[in-house]
């Protein structure tokens, strides 16, 4: 029984890593070593979702289009913190009631700091 128990413990996922690694790079090989290797004019052509490129990538883009999506994910991101407190909400009470209130003011302290700043405008 104990020498079960040994090899069991000595089983752990990092002993598969080695075997995980070997299966890897032998999938990497054997598809370059087997796949085709025709390369083409039309193959080597940059490709942008079925419409042709028209002017060089390395112009400037506007920031603001960042700038919305990183406070799109930014909020997004705070949004998921709600998920806990909506499962749990009867088990935390007055207490975990009053941290929501906090998260929510501090949240809204954030869009509003946003807003007054014109990140959201998208004229210049």
């Amino acid at each position: 029984m104990n020498l079960l128990l040994l090899a069991v413990e000595h089983n752990t996922p990092f002993n598969y890593f080695p075997i995980a690694l070997q299966l890897v790079i032998a999938m990497m090989g054997a598809t370059h070593l087997l796949g085709p290797k025709r390369k083409t004019n039309d193959k080597l052509i940059n490709f942008e979702s079925g419409i042709p490129s028209v002017g060089n990538a390395r112009q400037p883009m506007g920031i603001k289009y960042f700038l919305v999506a990183i406070l799109f994910v930014l909020f997004d991101v705070e949004v998921i913190f709600f998920y806990p407190y909506a499962v749990n909400f009867r088990v935390l009470g007055r207490d975990g009631f009053i941290e929501v209130v906090l998260f929510v003011a501090f949240f809204l302290c954030g869009f509003i700091y946003i807003v007054k700043k014109g990140a959201l405008d998208w004229e210049d």
